[in-house]
């Protein structure tokens, strides 16, 4: 067993002693039981913005085929869907924010099993264009209230939110202007993201909140200890894994991860890409500016995606304070047309998928397994954390693996 997995065994795990007792009180002894794994607690998950049009009945034909078929080899790997609320196209006439749709595709997640996180609350770019007629001080009040009304809006279905994205280049962007740009430059990075923070959290106070970057080292590292310092809440720290320039590599992913330990605070790894074509070229420093019209999947770069897809996984799943991956996009081309998905165009699956539906559901998952009970009605089994069913007699009872290490469970039929 390798260094990876022997950690990600010690930080994921549980070796779980199972005691069931019958309505009378009295030991389950030498009786069959099965027990399946229902759901990861670890947060593996995929960019879903496809969802949308399909739960709303948009598709039609082939288009809706097609759809549904991304949907059921998206699920049948993932937990965890990250929805849009880029504001410049949730709301693009102000008052009339596209509200009922991504409420629909969001209860359809649910309904599902699937929890749901919104991405972003706060943005310069893809922002309101809008805002740009408003003073400052009537910029800062709609992008409040704009926050204020969609946590409201979708609590108890979309409890995870990017709050803030990309602070450390906003009050600096200069490719074009826009209202958040000019908010944050001047009331500053900080003072910025308490406010925006604090009204998350004000309408909806079991809220996740993440701050999120691209940047992911030194700048990003200063910005999080000042926004602590200043007596701010962030309960996630979102970093951003687009790797269309080479795999970071395993020393690189680690030290990044060792730059925020000292906050000991979850860290989701909020959009994580790896390309299986050519590598975008090393020189340029914003990957929106790299667009070509042909950027092909190859078999050679197809099987370096799938061995350094496993190797960032693994890497990422042995860190204890890793708590969600997202994968950035799952279809090829969808993203600055890069073939930077599990699926080809033609909807069929890479090496990379089929890689990781072997770890998340064969490797790091129990499938239904029978145990015999002991003369005690007790049972031993090592399981990832997350939800389990226990089946005798026709009875299912649910129950979780929710923290690593050894311990004890008491089921009552």
């Amino acid at each position: 067993m390798s260094e990876l997995d022997l950690l990600i065994k010690e930080n994921r795990t549980a070796l779980a002693t199972v005691a069931i007792k019958r309505e009378d009180k009295t030991p389950l002894a030498g009786e069959e039981v099965i027990i399946a794994q229902k759901k990861h607690q670890f947060l593996f998950g995929g960019s879903g913005f496809f969802l949308i049009p399909l739960v709303n009945n948009e598709w039609t034909g082939k288009a809706k085929e097609k759809a549904e078929e991304i949907t059921e080899k998206f699920f049948a790997l993932f937990n965890y869907v990250t929805l849009p609320f880029y504001w410049g196209r949730f709301e693009p006439q102000r008052g009339r924010p596209d509200t009922e749709r991504l409420l629909k595709t969001a209860e359809w997640c649910v309904d599902h099993g699937i929890t749901v996180k919104g991405h972003p609350l706060c943005w310069h770019t893809v922002t309101a264009p809008w805002l740009l007629e408003l003073s400052n001080e009537e910029i800062l009040a709609a992008q409040v209230e704009r926050i204020k009304r969609e946590v409201a809006d979708f609590a108890g279905l979309i409890d995870i939110w990017d709050v803030v994205n990309e602070a450390v280049i906003m009050p600096v962007f200069s490719k074009y202007d826009n209202g958040i740009t000019r908010i944050c430059k001047e009331m500053g990075r900080i003072k910025l993201i308490r406010t925006m923070f604090e009204a998350a959290r004000s309408v909806n106070p079991n809220a996740v909140l993440t701050l999120n970057d691209y940047i992911v080292s030194f700048p990003f590292d200063v910005l999080i200890e000042g926004v602590l310092e200043a007596g701010v809440k962030i309960d996630v720290i979102g970093l951003q894994s687009h790797m269309h320039q080479g795999y970071w590599g395993v020393e690189k992913t680690r030290q990044i991860l060792a730059l925020y330990e000292r906050y000991n605070l979850p860290v989701h790894f909020t959009e994580t890409t790896l390309v299986s074509g050519r590598l975008m070229p090393p020189e340029i420093e914003d990957l929106n500016d790299y667009q070509v019209k042909n950027w092909p999947t190859t078999r050679r770069g197809e099987k370096r995606q799938a061995r350094e897809t496993v190797l960032h996984y693994k890497t990422l799943l042995a860190h204890p304070l890793v708590t969600g991956i997202t994968w950035w996009s799952f279809l090829d081309g969808l993203w600055l047309k890069a073939p930077g998905g599990l699926l080809r165009k033609d909807l069929s699956v890479k090496p990379a998928y089929e890689e990781l539906l072997r770890l998340i559901k064969g490797e790091w998952w129990l499938k239904p397994t029978r145990f015999v009970t002991d003369e005690n009605g007790k049972l031993t089994f090592r399981g990832f954390l997350g939800e389990y069913e226990l089946t005798y007699a026709g009875k299912k009872i649910p129950f979780a693996l929710t923290e690593k290490g050894e311990t004890a469970i008491e089921i009552s039929l």
